[in-house]
């Protein structure tokens, strides 16, 4: 399956940070930030950890990535965990300081020994892909382990993977499907992405076309272009459900719109079948469609 396997470092940020804001909310954001800003000078290191979100998504303020790491430094020496992952993460990133990717461990070494998910992940991420440490595929699942057993989805997800290719220990499909069924029931596209592949390829849990059709769906509807594909497969070659030359067209369509080269065969193939009717009817379901998005959704993966 040709889609994007493995998710990097993340911040896990209130959903009040994810959103460009109205007017009226931006107000409301200044008024916030004003006070915000009120606690964090007289040292409070919660207050000093927020400051530094509220620069960094431009919330209430200018967005300004050097005050970011400015106020995630004055909680992260107070030893406030989620300062010190997200100025790990500026420095994994390179924002309003240099890029560095012992520094960015150093901090999520500070923050893991707080048990922070997000800063155990990227822990285990950086082991996988060496990025300021040797890679060590025994340490990166140790790490991934440890943050997907406090339910964070992206972990849970990689972890998977990483049982499904036997990487830093045996290949365990049936492992693998245990972590992908977690972060799935969670919203994580990929991982219902690859739940249904096991279903559809018996790997680790018995062969279930309708299963696997389940899991496309749910991880298509987000917007997913790999499931997209394979949902559009399904339907066209009448696996897991009654062929559907419309609902095949709808999907694959879809994930080609994403820049997914593998649909484009079977969305010709598909296309030359079908009538002007049907094709019309097909093409509106695609204009028609928004992509819908869970808790656990990619997105807030960095």
């Amino acid at each position: 399956m040709n889609t994007v396997r493995w998710i990097g470092f993340i911040l896990l940020a209130n959903a009040a940070f994810e959103r460009p804001l109205e007017a009226q909310q931006f107000e409301e954001a200044a008024k916030l930030f004003q006070e915000t800003k009120a606690r964090a000078e007289q040292g409070d290191p919660k207050a000093q950890s927020t400051l530094g979100d509220f620069f960094l998504k431009g919330q209430g303020v200018v967005k300004d990535f050097t005050e970011a790491v400015k106020w995630y430094r004055k909680a992260a020496e107070q030893d406030n965990a989620l300062a010190q992952r997200n100025l790990g993460l500026r420095y994994s990133k390179g924002e309003g300081v240099e890029k560095d990717y012992s520094e960015a461990i150093k901090w999520y070494r500070k923050a893991a020994e707080h048990q922070d998910a997000g800063a155990e992940h990227n822990l285990g991420f950086a082991y996988f892909h060496g990025y300021g440490v040797p890679i060590d595929y025994v340490e990166a699942r140790r790490w991934y382990l440890k943050a997907a057993e406090q339910n964070l989805s992206t972990a849970q997800y990689n972890l998977g993977l990483m049982y499904f290719e036997g990487q830093g220990g045996g290949k365990n499909c049936t492992e693998a499907v245990k972590w992908f069924r977690r972060a799935a029931e969670q919203g994580h596209s990929g991982a219902q992405t690859w739940l249904g592949q096991c279903y559809r390829k018996g790997d680790g849990v018995l062969k279930d076309a309708v299963e696997a059709v389940r899991w496309y769906r749910q991880a298509a509807e987000q917007g997913n272009a790999s499931a997209q594909a394979l949902l559009g497969t399904c339907y066209a070659q009448a696996v897991g459900v009654v062929k559907d030359d419309i609902q095949a067209y709808q999907w694959l369509s879809l994930a080609l719109a994403q820049g997914y080269e593998p649909a484009k065969q079977g969305l010709s193939a598909c296309e030359r079948r079908m009538t002007t009717e049907q094709l019309t009817k097909a093409q509106r379901l695609v204009r028609e469609f928004t992509p819908r998005k869970t808790p656990a959704s990619d997105s807030p993966a960095h």
